[in-house]
């Protein structure tokens, strides 16, 4: 266990960020599958932005990589094209 007191500060923080990271990725991850499964071409054009800026989110907070990011937006916006 951390004796100091800058450790166990840094225990506390590290844990709340986890939890606030693992919260917004699993909140875009359920946004992705939503656009996935949308067939309605206006519903998917008018939820794309709002996935995008959270994948962007994402990347920019290092919680996803940047290729990840720019990959996941390709495909999404590449499907509602097709729609």
């Amino acid at each position: 266990m951390a004796n100091h007191k800058s450790a166990l500060k840094r225990i506390r923080r590290n844990e709340s960020v986890r939890l606030r990271n693992r919260y917004q990725h699993k909140t875009t991850r359920n946004a992705i599958k939503k656009l996935r499964s949308e067939t309605d071409k206006k519903a998917a054009e008018t939820l794309l932005p709002t996935v995008v800026s959270m994948i962007d989110k994402l990347s920019k907070r290092n919680i996803i990589h940047a290729n990840k990011a720019a990959n996941l937006k390709s495909k999404l916006m590449k499907q509602v094209a097709t729609l």
